[in-house]
């Protein structure tokens, strides 16, 4: 409980808090009306000229006049002039607030804390995220503040239905989750079982990654590579998938929104596909399907024919080595296979002044020198490269590595087992699919399994917006 006596307060306050310890965690003593008083609030989370604002005003009041307030709701109702004010008398509510970046005024007599919102985050601009982009599309994307991307979000949908609820997650970190949903259009089920799921999370911390939340809400099984969720980053994104009835989640500190539920037909869709005419939006989806799905068969359906090149036709005699290497071939594609994460890895950590010269040594070690030393035949560098590109052809990097992972299965499955392994693989592949839930309990591969006609010309086909006859 808060204490009346101002002395007391601040000896609790410096018994709970390292203000002694911690630089940024400021302590400062005033005259507000004639009463003692004092501030507590964290350095750089506060608006200065805002701050300044405040005190000057509180510095005016008259004694006379603060005599007469009986108690700190008082107060703020007759003097303060910032709307966002709360009072508590609860030390835990002190803390909370405080550490979340709000500001906490003790005024002597009074048995309750005020907290004042004066947050101003640190935030980058919101820029079109690097992964997202579209030539026609919006040009913002989220930012790493939670306030901000809800703000985006509420900018694209003007509707009082659509709710953000707040929550927090993590014992340490304790960040705030946003959940957001259209209220009369969301699976209240669905909805149910995601907020226990967040409420009933014991988690230390998830200030590095929101992986541990996604395992948590989808109860993801470790060897199923398929991810159950989908990320993005822009915001017209988020609100579509929000007016299709889908819950989005957001973290504090992340530029990424959570959209569930996720079946596999919704990462075949991008922004892109409808910020054009119906049949150019049709047109590049069936296209970046089609080199999606191919990416899958391109390197099995090779190592088959050239392991058996009695089957190959003539008309497909172009696909045959026509440098050998001192390496089988199937040790040549898993090389290959990890050396391209190899290099993904290596240019994310590389400093932007020196990509173009990591590009150029990337690709003369796995060009000109690999082959000339003998390690790789030409072959194998240009379809491993076809399948490298193909595999950005859609957004999502959880879904590239599901299908990667598929891929070297099936891959080492034709090998050692022929054309009986090659379909094998796919089979495992297409059972795999089916089996996988997403968090409605719906197949991943709603609407096709179940079969929803309406549902599935939605995500297949990119149909134009009739308006309707009056």
């Amino acid at each position: 409980m808060i204490y009346k006596n101002l002395n007391e307060n601040i000896e609790k306050a410096r018994l709970l808090l390292p203000v002694a310890e911690s630089y940024d965690i400021l302590e400062k003593k005033y005259k507000i009306g004639g009463k003692d008083a004092c501030f507590y609030f964290v350095d750089g989370f506060v608006k200065g000229s805002v701050m300044q604002r405040i005190m000057d005003f509180l510095y005016r009041i008259n004694p006379v006049t603060m005599s007469g307030y009986k108690n700190a709701q008082d107060f703020i109702d007759h003097q303060f002039p910032y709307v966002e004010v709360e009072t508590t008398n609860k030390w835990k509510d002190v803390i909370k607030e405080l550490l979340s970046g709000k500001s906490i005024l003790f005024i002597d007599g009074y048995e309750d804390a005020i907290f004042i919102d004066l947050r101003s985050y640190p935030s980058r601009n919101t820029e079109e995220p690097d992964k997202e982009k579209t030539l026609r599309g919006s040009k913002d994307g989220f930012v790493e503040t939670l306030i901000t991307n809800t703000a985006l979000v509420r900018r694209r949908i003007r509707d009082p239905k659509l709710i953000f609820k707040i929550k927090e997650l993590g014992e340490r970190s304790k960040l705030d989750v946003a959940v957001g949903y259209i209220d009369d259009l969301v699976d209240r089920e669905m909805l149910r079982i995601i907020e226990d799921k967040i409420d009933n999370l014991k988690i230390q911390s998830i200030t590095m990654a929101q992986q541990g939340l996604v395992e948590a809400i989808t109860n993801s099984n470790i060897l199923n590579p398929y991810p159950k969720v989908r990320y993005t980053e822009r915001p017209d994104v988020a609100a579509a998938s929000i007016l299709e009835g889908k819950i989005v989640i957001f973290v504090d500190n992340s530029p990424l929104a959570i959209i569930l539920p996720t079946s596999v037909f919704d990462f075949i869709q991008e922004a892109e596909d409808f910020y054009f005419p119906p049949v150019v939006g049709g047109y590049l989806r069936i296209v970046r399907n089609i080199f999606f799905i191919s990416s899958f068969f391109i390197i099995p359906v090779w190592l088959f024919f050239i392991n058996n090149e009695n089957l190959i036709p003539e008309w497909l005699e172009v696909i045959k080595i026509t440098e050998k290497s001192t390496i089988p071939l199937i040790i040549q594609i898993l090389l290959l296979e990890f050396a391209i994460d190899g290099l993904k890895i290596a240019s994310v950590n590389t400093p932007s002044s020196l990509v173009s010269s990591f590009s150029i040594i990337g690709a003369l070690l796995l060009g000109e020198f690999a082959v000339k030393t003998g390690w790789f035949s030409p072959d194998t560098i240009l379809y491993m490269a076809i399948v490298a590109l193909a595999n950005f052809a859609q957004p999502s990097v959880e879904l590239g590595y599901a299908l990667k992972f598929m891929r070297i299965i099936t891959t080492i499955l034709t090998q050692f087992f022929g054309i009986y392994g090659l379909i094998g693989g796919t089979i495992f592949v297409v059972v795999l699919l089916c089996t996988t839930r997403a968090i409605n309990n719906k197949g991943y591969l709603y609407p096709l399994i179940p079969f929803n006609k309406k549902a599935l010309a939605m995500v297949l086909l990119r149909k134009r917006i009739k308006a309707d006859k009056k």
